[in-house]
């Protein structure tokens, strides 16, 4: 029973019968055994009612941690769903990221031609570094260990081997996401690219729009639901409208990824560019001019304007393949609605006398002249022009891009400024000539310097030189560095074979001694992967070179900061390079150059 023996006590029968001479004291004995029954009974349910009060509340703990779970998912899904209209799991995607990590295949065998297809690529918006996460499912292809810093795993625009422009990961184990910010996902299909200069319109054509759209083209799901995402850091820049037209959703920049979350994980990414569309190079590795092996013709640039004008709501009839059988009416009928179009710029390169030049084009041709400028008309309604023109007459400028929208047939004209070598400069020649576009391309040189009106006091974004010193303005530097490192090849465990990332804040800092004794300070910070690892050794590798020299001086050094003396020279420039080594073979990239002057 509930109560126990002891809580059972009688008056004892003796012979059958009671004792009633002893009845009072029975008596008290009964009442005795109830009392305490009813002190046991009560203590028994306190008992039993602190158990259950303690159950519940354990309960109501670990109720309440799973509601703040569940309401922590249900924020970052909503976190989710605010950069796309698509649904996405939370608790599936973050179990997909944490069971498989990172996974990613790409084509093409250097880091020029490479595009790589991830899924579960995630960007740390506190580091701004891509992140990778290692399981035991992941898949990397290829797996080029250390090699993937020489110098990248590939361009994240379409300007070749740029090294502003090149694309690389750190390492983590997913292990480590318990110790990260809880990740946001983006479920729509990305492509992740770099605009090289959207301030610039040619640039925006050549490097950017017609490479992402051909590159969309390669794949299957980067249709018009796909997002794209720039990762180069600029704003929206004046064109950003045209970036619009390559999908049905905006377009992320990279400084909006900060408003969604600190770790950003893309579901399905397609990170790179296809260069073969691009048809010149701009002469950061040699003077610069057409491309050696241009692998478009006009056919498919012809293909992509016309797809932009669909966008743009632009119709334009296309002139019917004749064989000679046109009569002469219909020539006729043709030859008066043929015009010229002629850009107007408003502050650099400016036609002085452009009213003349309307009036002489009009007199010669005996055709309409129309103006168009980019500073007063939408970029709709000037390719609404140029795609019916006869002509396009321009200073050499950006603009000249659109005259991959004229008609076949039509003509090129290219007004170069005094001093300037039209064979030196040819990016709309060499896309007037692509077999397929069918235009006509002539170039104007003034070669009469009384002619030109020069502005060296205007700001230097308008080619103003005057806040330069006569030193700078007479010579201009690039500097260019190859660094190889050998491959990584032993074999390890996972964790152990995680590549440190750019070392961080690294500057200098110099001294002069005495006339001939100087010393060199360089410090930095650790890789921002760093924190999340477990290494067993950290050193930092560091090259001096003095400026102009073909010879450096390595060191290995255990801190972040060391102060170099030897072979220090006051007054003299050095290039410093800094990178972090784990375990005495697993290398980092080298972060920025840094130019110290003692």
């Amino acid at each position: 029973s509930l109560l126990g023996s002891s809580c059972c006590l009688a008056p004892t029968e003796v012979g059958g019968q009671l004792e009633l001479g002893s009845r009072s004291s029975a008596d008290a004995v009964m009442r005795a055994s109830a009392a305490g029954c009813r002190m046991s009974l009560g203590a028994l349910l306190n008992g039993l009612l602190v158990s259950v009060v303690a159950a519940l509340l354990w309960k109501y703990s670990k109720l309440s941690e799973h509601v703040a779970l569940l309401e922590e998912e249900l924020h970052m899904t909503q976190q989710s769903q605010e950069l796309s209209q698509a649904r996405i799991d939370y608790h599936v995607a973050l179990q997909t990221l944490q069971e498989h990590g990172t996974r990613m295949v790409c084509t093409g065998k250097m880091h020029t031609d490479r595009i790589c297809h991830f899924d579960y690529l995630c960007y740390s918006t506190e580091a701004e570094e891509f992140v990778f996460f290692h399981s035991n499912s992941s898949i990397m292809l290829p797996n080029l260990g250390s090699r993937r810093f020489q110098p990248a795993l590939l361009d994240l625009s379409s300007v070749e081997d740029h090294n502003t422009q090149y694309f690389n990961f750190l390492e983590l184990p997913v292990a480590a996401l318990k110790f990260m910010p809880k990740p946001v996902f983006v479920p729509d299909v990305t492509l992740i690219l770099n605009r090289f200069n959207p301030d610039n319109l040619m640039h925006v054509f050549h490097d950017d729009l017609l490479p992402a759209f051909f590159t969309m083209k390669q794949y299957s799901d980067l249709d018009d639901e796909a997002r794209l995402v720039f990762m180069e850091g600029w704003g929206e820049g004046p064109h950003f409208d045209l970036y619009r037209l390559l999908s049905s959703k905006q377009p992320l920049l990279k400084e909006q990824l900060r408003n969604f979350g600190k770790l950003m994980c893309f579901t399905k990414s397609y990170v790179g560019l296809s260069k073969m569309t691009t048809w010149y190079q701009y002469g950061f590795v040699q003077p610069q001019g057409p491309k050696a092996n241009i692998l478009v013709s006009g056919n498919e640039i012809r293909h992509f304007a016309k797809a932009l004008m669909e966008k743009m709501n632009i119709t334009r009839v296309e002139e019917a393949e004749r064989d000679g059988g046109s009569s002469e009416q219909e020539r006729e009928r043709d030859k008066k609605d043929e015009y010229i179009a002629v850009f107007s710029r408003s502050t650099t390169r400016l036609i002085l006398n452009e009213a003349e030049l309307i009036m002489a084009l009009a007199q010669e041709f005996q055709m309409r002249v129309v103006t168009v400028s980019l500073e007063e008309q939408s970029f709709p309604s000037i390719i609404q022009v140029i795609s019916a023109a006869s002509m396009l007459v321009s200073m050499h400028g950006a603009q000249l891009i659109t005259s991959m929208f004229l008609p076949r047939g039509a003509t090129v004209v290219e007004l170069f400024p005094f001093a300037v070598n039209p064979e030196q400069y040819t990016p709309y020649k060499t896309l007037a000539s692509l077999p397929g576009m069918d235009l006509l391309y002539i170039s104007w040189r003034n070669s009469m310097e009384e002619k030109t009106v020069t502005h060296p006091d205007r700001p230097w974004e308008q080619g103003g030189i005057a806040h330069l010193e006569k030193e700078e303005q007479q010579r201009i530097m690039v500097l260019r560095d190859g660094m190889k490192n050998k491959p990584n090849l032993k074999k390890t465990k996972m964790a152990n074979t995680v590549h440190p990332g750019r070392v961080r804040e690294a500057h200098c800092q110099t001294s002069v001694q005495t006339p001939h004794e100087a010393r060199l300070t360089v410090s930095w910070q650790i890789p921002w992967n760093l924190k999340y690892l477990k290494v067993r050794e950290v050193k930092y590798e560091v090259w001096i070179q003095e400026q102009g020299e073909n010879t450096y001086m390595p060191y290995i050094l255990p801190q972040q900061n060391y102060t170099f003396s030897e072979n220090i020279k006051p007054f003299t420039t050095y290039l410093v390079w800094v990178r972090c080594i784990f375990n005495k073979n697993l290398l980092g990239p080298f972060a920025d150059v840094l130019t110290c002057r003692t």
